[in-house]
């Protein structure tokens, strides 16, 4: 990596080590600690997703036109206000104005931190930049909930004052980081005619491989991500009745998957095409799945559904390994020079869609006692996944598919004055 990558690295690790104090316990702090009850804590994490659907439509715009350090660098400010002022909030109103303001922080942060990525790297190296980002957010969040859970005292609602302040903290690291950048500009991006607002959207939807690729992250984010913390969850306590402590077990076992395996996984992936490895991840979530509906409904003791649930967890880790240096990227080399900043925003957009739905209907199921419904949902949006991704495969060119080329075998000939070169 250059310098300008590494930094954006580190930057992108500190902050997601921040994020990790607070996420497992934001629920609890809203709801309990500051006794504004479960409803005003599940509007305050509705807040999140709320901010982040308001921002996102302008957000790509602006980082075509200004570039993707300002964009960061007031998203990375306007989080660490939004983090400080959650643990001082004593009153609903304070709460769901923080929380905005912290969601609306962290929306504009990704699809900047994503084009700065992409500038600083190469359509051969992109994929391995963007697992580093992923890795290195999971190990941050992961280490980050872990301290957390040490410090954090529900008799005392300064313990939670000090992880909001702890986050605020690492958000501000992350503006000094993006401060000391020196971004090299996209190739081709210093050329390019800027596009007007109606121009970007008519471009983007025109563009049919990233409206395909737009539906297959929908599905991606609703089918996996948007069920952790609703329908899984539920389904995990309510039908396997596994005990809340085999649950953070789980999700333990999804995170360790993905540190452990990240780049194992990537040797695997990187020469394959993008296409075909996203309908793996289907298949590999069918299956996970599948084995949580066994572990609810096919005889075998509480030890055998247990396992189950902590395999559909892991297996949930594996596929999120395969797409991180998969996706991301796509969505990058897919991007005109000028729109690079568009297409990043539109795509989180997209999993923000997604993520606010993906609860909401697995919620509804769940209290509505619809866990058969709930499982054949989800495998066929698993199934659906691969689909979508292999038609998704006929529209992109090979280099879009698959940007890093097969090493060649060169085949010596009788002697050694030539040899031949034959493609993989």
């Amino acid at each position: 990596m250059g310098a300008a990558l590494r930094r954006i690295q580190m930057g992108n690790a500190l902050s997601a080590f921040g994020n990790g104090f607070t996420v497992p316990y934001t629920f609890l702090y809203v709801s309990q600690v500051r006794d504004l009850g479960s409803t005003t804590a599940g509007i305050a994490l509705a807040g999140f997703a709320v901010a982040a659907l308001l921002v996102l439509p302008f957000t790509g715009r602006v980082i075509d036109q200004r570039g993707p350090l300002p964009v960061a660098l007031v998203g990375a400010v306007a989080s660490a206000v939004g983090a400080l002022a959650l643990g001082l909030s004593a009153s609903a109103g304070a709460v769901l104005v923080s929380t905005f303001v912290l969601g609306g922080g962290i929306a504009v942060i990704q699809p900047a931190l994503a084009t700065m990525i992409v500038w600083s790297s190469t359509p051969g190296t992109r994929s391995r930049a963007f697992a580093m980002q992923f890795f290195l957010a999971n190990l941050g969040l992961g280490i980050g909930g872990l301290l957390g859970g040490l410090l954090v005292d529900e008799d005392r609602p300064g313990s939670f004052a000090l992880l909001f302040g702890i986050e605020a903290a690492m958000f501000l690291v992350l503006a000094a980081v993006v401060v000391s950048v020196r971004l090299p500009k996209a190739a081709g991006a210093a050329d390019a005619a800027p596009a007007q607002a109606g121009g970007r959207w008519r471009a983007l939807v025109g563009d049919r491989a990233m409206v395909q690729l737009c539906v297959l992250g929908f599905v991606l984010f609703f089918a996996c991500y948007g069920q952790f913390e609703s329908g899984l969850s539920a389904f995990a306590l309510e039908v396997s009745h596994i005990t809340p402590a085999m649950l953070g077990v789980a999700l333990a076992a999804n995170t360790a998957v993905i540190v452990v395996a990240q780049f194992l996984v990537l040797r695997l992936v990187e020469r394959r095409r993008r296409s075909r490895v996203i309908a793996a991840v289907g298949l590999v979530w069918t299956v996970a799945w599948l084995a949580a509906g066994a572990s609810g409904w096919v005889a075998g003791g509480q030890a055998m559904a247990t396992a189950a649930i902590v395999s559909t967890y892991a297996l949930f880790g594996l596929g999120e390994a395969m797409l991180s240096p998969t996706v991301a990227p796509l969505v990058a080399d897919l991007a005109p020079a000028s729109l690079i900043g568009q297409y990043n925003a539109t795509f989180a957009l997209v999993k923000q869609l997604a993520l606010a739905l993906g609860p909401a209907v697995g919620g509804l199921l769940a209290g509505a006692g619809a866990y058969r419904a709930y499982i054949v949902m989800v495998v066929v949006s698993s199934l659906g996944i691969s689909a979508v991704a292999l038609w998704l495969g006929r529209r992109l060119t090979p280099e879009q598919d698959r940007p890093v080329p097969l090493p060649s075998k060169v085949v010596a000939t009788g002697n050694t004055a030539g040899a031949v070169e034959v493609a993989a």
